[in-house]
């Protein structure tokens, strides 16, 4: 999605798509000035037991904002991304990287995983991605 698609997320899914009444609720309670942030999704999805992708539906049928990526791509004022090269990268996370790539992309989900597996911050994992010059996507919120 673009700047321009704010405020249509909606349009990304068929028109029947209706929003679990207990999820909408829970999603309007942590929004904030039409924003919910990453690790609020995060935790909804959690609390709820659904995936983040539900998550992320629900909140482009509501027309809710994801702001302060995880992985620091999106969402910060006023630089929009944080995420910055790593200066040097191990050899195991080089690898994970690698291995888990999918069309050249570092898929959301799988940064996750390896910033787990590695037991390494999410955001080691995607400075990683920005000195290997590896795109991160998809979201797994359905962003970007």
């Amino acid at each position: 999605m673009t700047h321009s698609d704010k405020g249509k997320y909606f349009e990304k899914h068929p028109k029947q798509t209706k929003v679990n009444e207990d999820l909408k609720q829970e999603i309007l309670q942590a929004a904030k000035e039409n924003n919910v942030t990453c690790p609020a999704a995060e935790e909804i999805a959690r609390r709820k037991a659904v995936a983040l992708g539900e998550v992320g539906i629900a909140l482009d049928i509501l027309n809710i904002n994801i702001i302060e990526c995880q992985l620091g791509l999106f969402g910060y004022s006023p630089q929009k991304k944080i995420v910055q090269p790593a200066k040097e990268i191990v050899s195991d996370l080089k690898q994970a990287i690698n291995n888990a790539l999918c069309d050249g992309r570092l898929p959301c989900a799988a940064a996750w995983t390896i910033a787990k597996q590695l037991n390494l911050p999410r955001m080691k994992v995607s400075s990683a991605c920005e000195t290997l010059q590896i795109k991160i996507k998809p979201c797994q919120l359905g962003a970007f």
